[in-house]
């Protein structure tokens, strides 16, 4: 059995160790909000972009582009999202374990025909032990999402396609959903997938912090009844007019869709890793609570019994007196 002093140095070490894992959670939170406010200030825009787009592409029998054309996969690239530090849960190692599996499925094409772009630097590290090309350096854009560098990869990734050198290239990523729920998403990035129509995410929730599952709950259900009062507006007839022809339409079109698509998901994967954080700290804080709660009986257990001996010592002393 552990002596007082070992345990009463363990409650100091455990309510150390607690500081911390708050503060990084106080941290995490306030970074979450700022994450939330600019995914809600840019996706009404990405929104809107993406549906005009694939609806006036699924309605046009002569709108065609090279950017929506299949082709034999002859080479692949994955653009993956991670993060530059550790303490976040599962966030790394999902992501890992899907990019690993997307790569399986093109094993018959070598390594060689397999270029991942590492936005991370927990990617970037696993990418290049695995033995597979990597197109750069994109660590600064997991901490601070830019969208000047998300057009620059967008172009690159883009002209390509154009050329070539890829016939086809995939997004992995955690979608925000809410503070407590980041859904790993794997995401075809081009060609474009003009059958599948952008489906609004209502569920998502970029207005609070709160992980606890009956917080979730309420907010949700008080969403919904505040959803149900107000009056429903049907949306506009999807019917273009084209001016001054198609292709400078889509060459004007495609191109922005392409950099907010992978801006989007730039904001999508920083706001997961804060809230994966967040909750992996919420989670570690509360372990120590529960570990000091233990501590504290053991010590003044303890305690008592050290207390209990010494008197029996001395009663015992007083009466062979």
């Amino acid at each position: 059995m552990p002596s007082l002093k070992e345990i009463k140095n363990r409650i100091a070490s455990v309510q150390s160790t607690r500081k911390i894992t708050s503060a990084m959670k106080m941290v995490a939170s306030s970074k979450l909000h700022h994450a939330q406010v600019m995914i809600e200030n840019m996706l009404p825009y990405e929104t809107m972009l993406e549906h005009i787009l694939k609806t006036f592409l699924a309605s046009e029998a002569d709108a065609t582009t090279v950017f929506s054309q299949e082709r034999p996969v002859k080479n692949v690239a994955f653009v993956v999202y991670s993060s530059n530090s550790s303490l976040c849960g599962g966030f790394n190692a999902n992501v890992i374990k899907m990019m690993a599996q997307a790569a399986e499925e093109y094993n018959h094409l070598g390594k060689d025909h397999i270029l991942i772009y590492p936005i991370g630097r927990k990617v970037a590290e696993k990418a290049t032990k695995m033995g597979f090309r990597t197109a750069g350096n994109f660590n600064d854009l997991a901490d601070k999402p830019n969208v000047a560098a998300c057009i620059e990869i967008a172009k690159e990734i883009g002209q390509k396609f154009v050329d070539g050198e890829l016939d086809r290239v995939e997004m992995i990523y955690h979608h925000f959903k809410s503070a407590g729920s980041q859904i790993l998403t794997r995401k075809t990035f081009l060609p474009i997938d003009i059958t599948e129509e952008l489906k609004s995410d209502k569920e998502r929730d970029l207005t609070s912090n709160v992980v606890t599952k009956k917080a979730q709950e309420y907010l949700k259900n008080k969403k919904q009844s505040s959803e149900r009062e107000q009056v429903e507006v049907k949306p506009l007839a999807d019917i273009f007019i084209v001016e001054p022809d198609m292709n400078t339409v889509l060459s004007q079109l495609i191109p922005k869709l392409a950099h907010l698509m992978l801006y989007t998901a730039t904001l999508d994967s920083n706001a997961s890793e804060h809230a994966a954080r967040m909750v992996a700290m919420q989670t570690a804080t509360d372990n120590a609570d529960e570990l000091l709660r233990e501590l504290n009986l053991q010590y003044n257990k303890s305690r008592q019994q050290a207390i209990t001996n010494e008197l029996l010592d001395i009663v015992g002393g007083s009466v062979n007196n």
